[in-house]
């Protein structure tokens, strides 16, 4: 009998991934085990120089769901410390320019009530579910969300202060915010500069054409300053095996 070649065809990206396949790493979000992870990010002279976390070339991507490490250590913290995927824990969650794993999870949790926003810019597409909002003027009204999910967002913002106050506002009380940045801890103060406006002046200063500042130690006291109590989560080398960077800080923020 002659075989068809569709009997024994098999996707190229699955006999690329035999290459990867390992058990030094496990994917949390996709569940994939490998022995490396794929690089990811972009390299900047600042980025290298200023040791910024979250930032910079890095062995960080999952090779099956393309996860980085950022976007699994703020899943393993909804799910073992927020109980977040729990069928009884009903949360009502606001997502700001949503990392797409998380935002195809939130999407299948019948616990979660989502809502997902970004600042829609000419040129880009979205997804249908995708809200055009605006982070200086949220439309929603006062204590709305018991979660709000904003990463890698504030340091585009000139005014992050009205974008913290913002995020406040629409948080119930005892509600919590994650709000990743950037960040070197080799700087006491958050460096920027409003005189620096043009993207090859900023991807020198800051590391990347559309950022406006470095966030440093200070960012705690930033948020603080809005009323903001603000917990950090560092508790992340039980997580090592999952591709978790351990020197990344989770910075959890709490409406009082």
């Amino acid at each position: 009998m002659k075989m068809h070649w569709n009997d024994i065809y098999v996707p190229v990206r699955y006999l690329l991934l035999i290459n990867h396949w390992g058990f030094k790493y496990h994917c949390p979000i996709c569940g994939f085990h490998s022995s490396d992870l794929k690089e990811c990010g972009e390299s900047s002279e600042v980025i290298t120089k200023m040791h910024i976390l979250g930032a910079g070339i890095r062995k960080g991507m999952c090779w099956l769901c393309r996860s980085r490490d950022r976007e699994r250590l703020i899943y393993l913290y909804l799910k073992d410390y927020l109980n977040l995927f729990q069928p009884h824990n009903k949360k009502k969650i606001l997502h700001m320019a949503p990392e797409p794993n998380l935002f195809r999870i939130f999407l299948k949790s019948k616990n979660i009530e989502y809502v997902c926003g970004d600042l829609f810019t000419e040129g880009y597409s979205y997804p249908k579910e995708v809200q055009n909002m605006n982070l200086l003027s949220l439309p929603q009204s006062d204590g709305t969300f018991d979660l709000v999910l904003c990463n890698h967002v504030l340091e585009h913002i000139p005014d992050d202060i009205k974008a913290m106050s913002e995020i406040l506002r629409v948080l119930k009380s005892g509600g919590c915010a994650i709000l990743q940045v950037p960040i070197s801890m080799e700087l006491e103060k958050t460096y920027e500069d409003a005189s620096i406006t043009s993207p090859e002046e900023r991807e020198k200063a800051f590391g990347q054409k559309d950022h406006v500042r470095i966030y440093g130690r200070d960012y705690s006291a930033r948020l603080a300053s809005v009323g903001f109590q603000v917990q950090l989560f560092h508790d992340t080398e039980k997580y090592r095996r999952y591709g978790i960077n351990p020197e990344e800080i989770l910075f959890v923020c709490t409406k009082p």
